[in-house]
């Protein structure tokens, strides 16, 4: 496959799941990041269920992209609402999160820490701060 273009209804769900789960990177054959999209049917769901990344030592990157969600990271809570952003590069973090309202969606990121080369000029960014 060279691309795919499908609606998020076309990608199926894991059966058996206590939330409606895509798992996008298995459903289109990723492999260079994990990628799972996550809808609570209620309140109070887990969205993420409560790890680390000891083991695989990958970076997450989490965006509620609807609803609210409450993030709780080394036991420090954080309430995150449409368009936040969770980033979790260290992954001795324990992090975890729980819908907020029915219908609350994360888009969980993930992978192995690696030098990035993007295609972009390192110039564009001279300019544009890094959160430290």
């Amino acid at each position: 496959m060279r691309f795919a273009v499908r609606a998020l209804d076309e990608v199926p769900q894991v059966p058996g799941a206590d939330l409606d789960w895509h798992p996008l990177q298995h459903f289109f054959g990723l492999t260079a990041f994990g990628a799972n999209l996550f809808v609570a049917r209620d309140e109070g769901d887990e969205l993420i269920v409560a790890h680390d990344e000891s083991e695989s030592g990958q970076e997450e990157l989490y965006l509620v992209l609807r609803g609210r969600a409450r993030f709780a990271l080394d036991g420090e809570e954080h309430e995150v609402a449409a368009l936040g952003i969770v980033a979790v590069p260290e992954p001795t973090v324990r992090r975890e999160a729980t819908a907020l309202e029915p219908g609350a969606m994360v888009l969980a990121l993930g992978g192995p820490p690696t030098e990035f080369q993007s295609t972009w000029q390192p110039s564009w960014f001279e300019s544009v701060p890094k959160l430290h």
